[in-house]
């Protein structure tokens, strides 16, 4: 390939991605849509307590279940979410 072509990329002509905060629908109805997915929040707190449940009664599948809800949570969670919190749920349900 000749590197005296010109490159076919418009950059005036980029629009980013915004996501939407209203959905109209076929009937002309206006929705909002969720601003944010609390998945990870909810499995963070899930995997807490049977973290607890599985230390302080000494139960077996709570443990399992903390790890699910602690890995569950670990691969929905935004890279901007604190890494702090998360290591340290994860570690309790381990």
């Amino acid at each position: 390939m000749s590197n005296n072509i010109a490159d076919p990329r418009r950059p005036d002509r980029i629009i980013r991605y915004v996501a939407p905060t209203a959905v109209v629908t076929a009937n002309g109805e206006r929705k909002d849509v969720p601003g944010e997915d609390l998945t990870p929040d909810y499995m963070n707190v899930l995997g807490m307590i049977f973290s607890m449940c599985a230390l302080m009664l000494r139960i077996k599948w709570c443990s399992w279940v903390a790890v699910f809800c602690s890995c569950v949570s670990f691969a929905n969670t935004k890279y901007t979410d604190d890494t702090k919190q998360i290591m340290s749920s994860f570690m309790l349900s381990i």
